[in-house]
């Protein structure tokens, strides 16, 4: 159970850090973006190594890619941020699944 209260904090400790970066003025520019999307593929690749890839982490990336296209690098970095979140804690979440199973 202590294992299931580890992973509930780290969700929310993510949470509470994407909402609190999202309060910031930064104006994020394409350098900072192509900053995020590199850290949010690296993310999405050890989850998916894991066998553990979180559904809708490449729907976001590809938002990410239209608001950068768009001119949006806030947006986009905002986006990319969220998927390399949901990569890191797809990751979380296999390493604390991975010996689960039925118990007896």
């Amino acid at each position: 159970m202590h294992h299931a209260t580890t992973l509930t904090a780290a969700i929310l400790a993510g949470l509470l850090a994407a909402s609190c970066a999202g309060n910031s003025t930064h104006v994020a520019t394409q350098s900072d973006y192509n900053k995020a999307l590199a850290d949010a593929k690296a993310a999405i690749l050890e989850a998916r190594k894991a066998h553990y890839e979180w559904r809708d982490s490449g729907k976001i990336l590809k938002q990410a890619d239209k608001a950068a296209k768009a001119g949006d690098f806030t947006k986009a970095v905002k986006l990319a941020n969220k998927a390399m979140r949901q990569g890191q804690i797809a990751l979380a979440q296999s390493e604390h699944e991975k010996n689960a199973g039925p118990r007896m």
